[in-house]
């Protein structure tokens, strides 16, 4: 069975988005690229929450177009998102471009089927709610959690709220180009 790997960037002080939906703080360097781009290599199917979605399907499409850019992440990234299937996890938004379906009228069952299909890992990136609805669900498999040498003073957390605790066991804690660490959990039986 697939497992769903839940990719985040977060402040010291556990916001994944700034007071005004800022992303301009993450720390990424050399060491954190690659590894980012190994976990590429580990799943086929890529999962967003609609806000998540909006961000990604209005900058990666063609964030690779501009033949001068020195944005490495840029170039390597954009072909891949562009042929990976995507699906993306809304109860409001119909239907989506770039090789992606929607699901959400149905979490649990529709997750669930989609983690039996055949196939890597999936990759879940940012989202909050969607984070949250899928460990409430106990679907989410996998936590890299990419701790930034920033602190935001509010915005959007980390977590939300769960309905219960959650146990995790640490099973790797990396440090990247000096500056971020990630953290990786797997839920606890």
């Amino acid at each position: 069975m697939r497992k769903i790997i839940y990719w985040v960037h977060a402040s010291i002080d556990g916001f994944i988005a700034g007071p005004n939906g800022e992303f301009d703080w993450p720390a990424v360097g050399p060491e954190l690229f690659a590894y980012s781009n190994g976990i590429n290599e580990q799943v086929d199917t890529l999962m967003y929450g609609r806000v998540v979605w909006d961000f990604m399907a209005a900058y990666w499409p063609t964030a690779d177009a501009d033949p001068e850019t020195t944005d490495e992440h840029a170039r390597s990234f954009a072909p891949y998102w562009r042929r990976t299937p995507k699906v993306v996890v809304s109860r409001t938004l119909e239907k989506a471009a770039w090789d992606a379906r929607v699901i959400g009228a149905n979490l649990a069952e529709e997750v669930a089927e989609l983690k039996r299909e055949p196939g890597k890992d999936i990759l879940l990136t940012g989202g909050a709610e969607v984070a949250a609805a899928l460990t409430d669900l106990g679907l989410l498999d996998d936590y890299r959690i990419v701790i930034h040498p920033v602190v935001l003073g509010g915005g959007r957390r980390l977590f939300l709220e769960p309905k219960d605790r959650v146990g995790m066991t640490l099973v790797e804690s990396r440090t990247f180009d000096s500056q971020t660490v990630m953290l990786r959990y797997e839920r606890r039986p």
